[in-house]
């Protein structure tokens, strides 16, 4: 079951990333965020009074807060590093989030068999390979370096509050839902800022996007999605083995921009997939 729900979660993950990375194309990366969450948020909520998940409510919800909060900071870092610097080096730098996730699985007395420490060097070396790391060109930016790690310690902050939130599948609606309207609170009160010191909260050309409007639902439903299914992952087995296989999300976007953009993977990257791949098969039957 682990397994299972991890690789769902770098499903939807990977999926939720291509789709965010092409919207930010035409429109503001805040906007974006916004919007998405803000139709997460409204689909949780119907689904909470609908589940009775408010009977869930209790401490535990300070965790869904607290991710709602980091969750907004780690996604913007995360597209202006990718606006700022080559994809082949954010991409692999942002999978060090699955560190955070790891390390409290361990520091909490998770010990993996040989087989899935050998699994989780293989997939975490696949997973780098296939963001497709540039090791030659121009210098980068220290700025899109802070900004990378700023994310991924950011992404990997909420794999683990996430996990603490809930205890239940109706406390996990509530706890997705707290997390998601706190972060489309806190990602409206930083587009009003950035607005009032001359930034734009609209495509260029003016007007609500409405056309993307079932994109940015998808790109919301996806990512909340992808939320759920790894807290039910790391509630049902070792969460060093979930945290590693819903880190895979970078394959899937690479191949997605294959599959829609026609994008052609590099070797580096075809071999990293193929990698991901070993290491997932070790860490599922370890």
């Amino acid at each position: 079951m682990t397994a299972f729900f991890a690789l769902a979660t770098s499903l939807l993950w990977g999926l939720a990333d291509f789709g965010g990375g092409l919207l930010t194309r035409r429109s503001p990366a805040l906007t974006v965020v916004l919007v998405s969450q803000g139709i997460a948020a409204a689909v949780l909520g119907a689904v909470v009074v609908a589940t009775g998940g408010w009977s869930e409510a209790g401490p535990r919800l300070w965790f869904a807060f607290a991710a709602g909060l980091v969750g907004p900071v780690a996604l913007l870092s995360f597209y202006k590093a990718l606006a700022l610097g080559p994809m082949g080096v954010v991409s692999p730098l942002a999978t060090l989030s699955v560190a955070v996730p790891v390390g409290v699985g361990l520091f909490l007395g998770e010990r993996p068999g040989l087989v899935q420490v050998a699994g989780i060097a293989v997939a975490v070396t696949g997973v780098v390979l296939a963001g497709g790391p540039q090791l030659r060109g121009a210098p980068v930016q220290r700025r899109t370096i802070l900004l990378t790690l700023i994310a991924a310690l950011g992404f990997g902050t909420v794999f683990a509050l996430i996990t603490e939130a809930s205890t239940s599948v109706t406390g996990l609606f509530l706890a997705l839902f707290v997390q998601r309207l706190t972060s489309v609170t806190t990602g409206g009160a930083a587009l009003y800022v950035s607005v009032r010191r001359g930034g734009t909260a609209l495509p260029e050309g003016g007007g609500f996007p409405w056309a993307s409007l079932p994109a940015l639902a998808f790109v919301g439903l996806a990512d909340v999605s992808a939320n759920g299914t790894y807290s039910i992952a790391a509630q049902h087995g070792p969460v060093t083995v979930a945290a590693v296989l819903a880190s895979l999300y970078p394959v899937v976007t690479s191949l997605a921009a294959r599959g829609f953009l026609s994008e052609r993977l590099r070797a580096v990257q075809a071999a990293g997939a193929g990698l991901a791949l070993v290491g997932t098969l070790l860490l599922a039957t370890g």
